[in-house]
């Protein structure tokens, strides 16, 4: 074999794998960047969750006249315990 097909041969190996590797850092970048996005969307989700779920339990709690606040003078430690024994059922 001649020296200039050697040559060629080298040259194209580790131009592929040169091309390989940016290539690999170019889709693991964008992957990345994928992952980021979800789980902010994701932790969006839940605190939309959590704020729904909290304007439903204060809407229950005031639909329902039942005061939960213990520093209110006309608060009723029993009926607020009542009102969990009947929700946990």
């Amino acid at each position: 074999m001649s020296s200039t097909v050697n040559v060629v041969r080298y040259t194209g190996l580790i131009g592929g794998i040169l091309y390989g590797i940016s290539h690999r850092r170019t889709l693991q970048e964008q992957e990345n960047h994928r992952k980021v996005e979800h789980a902010a969307h994701h932790r969006e989700e839940l605190i939309k969750q959590a704020r729904q779920a909290w304007k439903d339990k204060q809407a229950a709690s005031k639909g329902s006249g039942l005061i939960t606040n213990p520093d209110d003078p006309n608060f009723d430690l029993e009926k607020v315990l009542a009102k969990w024994e009947a929700e946990n059922k």
